[in-house]
């Protein structure tokens, strides 16, 4: 692994952990629960970061440039129909691992193609790995600020309280 692989993925890790001290000992209602004018929910943000890191996962390994199934689909901004609090903890922990293991011998300038949008059809678009690295921190860091806010209106609860 290069040093700037390691860097990386250090600020990734360490924006996963954030994000699940902001999710830790939520219940199975809270896990679902609006607490804000958003959709968003605490499960649903762990199930979109999840997805997230597979389908990342699923384009640095290989898969010529095509979307995974469902990639598109909206519903993984909502957790799962029965999810109880257990089941998206170990399931994003399993799809972050993936992801560090796609890009541990990977060189950070490799370059990946992309999947076909569908707000740009036929563009081909290509980008390093660091830049998918980049855009993972990204998002994680953002949408831990999403669930911080809709944890705390749920329940009251802090990062200062969660994280002591």
């Amino acid at each position: 692994m290069t040093p700037e692989t390691e860097g990386l993925l250090a600020a990734l890790r360490e924006a996963r952990r954030l994000l699940l001290v902001t999710v830790r000992d939520i219940g199975d209602e809270q896990l679902t629960e609006r607490s804000t004018v958003s959709e968003l929910a605490p499960g649903g943000i762990l199930n979109h970061l999840t997805r997230g890191e597979r389908i990342w996962t699923h384009i640095l390994t290989g898969a010529d440039g095509r979307a995974p199934d469902g990639m598109w689909d909206m519903a993984r901004y909502r957790a799962p129909e029965g999810v109880t609090a257990a089941g998206p903890h170990t399931a994003y922990e399993e799809a972050a691992r993936a992801t560090d293991e796609a890009v541990a011998t990977a060189d950070p300038g490799t370059e990946v193609p992309l999947p076909e949008t569908p707000w740009d059809p036929g563009a081909v678009r290509r980008w390093p790995v660091r830049r998918i690295l980049l855009h993972l921190l990204q998002e994680t860091a953002q949408h831990t600020g999403h669930a911080d806010v809709v944890r705390e209106a749920a329940d009251g609860a802090n990062s200062t309280v969660r994280r002591s």
